[in-house]
């Protein structure tokens, strides 16, 4: 069976000292890692015109993907870092093809939600890796403590999206601080929504796929802006107190 106790003291600490999380345990069962896997086949399967790396908010189409979302598994991990009031944030299937995959650039998450929220230090995401996911293949890469930045670096600037999966990136980062988010399948990391990362492309013969989990505190506010319209929250463990709307879980 996985190892999904809560986090403990240390971790914590680690957490919000380094702007991530590396425990390499498994997150699901074998078996219920496979029932996401083949969520995720489908979903490649039906993506159309999208590219592989474009599989934003699933579970928005797909209810099935609630049941990991919402899960103890998960949010038993979540709620040291975030608190017991937990709201889904959003979710995203990441895959980098064999040998065109494209790179991720420098940046940090926040920086994409600018004005969508009222607060962004409490923003946690669970990294899960569907497959290997190593530096061959273009695994996750962070700069720690990077987060304690404040976030929204002001210095953007535009990328070639032939080969970088956004239209920005943060400049003249220092590489050589990077760690490298070097995961079997099954394992999962956890970042801080503010933390400096990318990625490098995949370069390999092995599809490098992911889903990403995101929560943030349910006392944080989903601002009435443009951005959010049609937006859809789920409160994931305990009770509002920002008076957002949830959908029924």
């Amino acid at each position: 069976m996985p190892q999904t106790a809560t986090l403990t003291d240390a971790d914590v600490a680690d957490f919000r000292s380094n702007g991530y999380l590396l425990p390499h345990r498994q997150l699901f069962s074998p078996e219920r890692l496979d029932t996401l896997a083949s969520i995720f086949d489908e979903h490649l399967s039906d993506k159309g015109a999208k590219l592989s790396d474009e599989l934003d908010t699933p579970h928005f189409r797909d209810p099935r993907l609630l049941d990991f979302l919402l899960s103890d598994e998960v949010l038993d991990l979540v709620e040291p870092l975030v608190g017991p009031d937990i709201a889904l944030w959003t979710s995203h299937f990441i895959s980098k093809e064999p040998f065109t995959g494209r790179a991720t650039p420098w940046h940090e998450d926040s920086a994409f939600w600018n004005g969508r929220l009222s607060a962004y230090d409490g923003i946690v995401t669970v990294w899960l890796a569907l497959g290997p996911s190593n530096r061959s293949n273009g695994c996750m890469r962070v700069v720690p403590g990077s987060h304690l930045e404040g976030g929204f670096h002001d210095n953007y600037v535009p990328t070639d999206m032939s080969t970088q999966t956004f239209h920005a990136q943060i400049p003249d980062v220092d590489e050589s601080l990077a760690v490298d988010f070097e995961l079997e399948r099954g394992e999962f990391s956890m970042h801080d929504g503010r933390i400096v990362h990318g990625a490098k492309p995949n370069t390999s013969p092995v599809r490098r796929t992911g889903y990403t989990m995101r929560y943030f505190p349910a006392s944080v506010r989903v601002m009435p802006v443009e951005q959010n319209a049609g937006w859809k929250i789920w409160l994931a463990r305990g009770r509002d107190s920002a008076g957002n709307t949830y959908e029924n879980a």
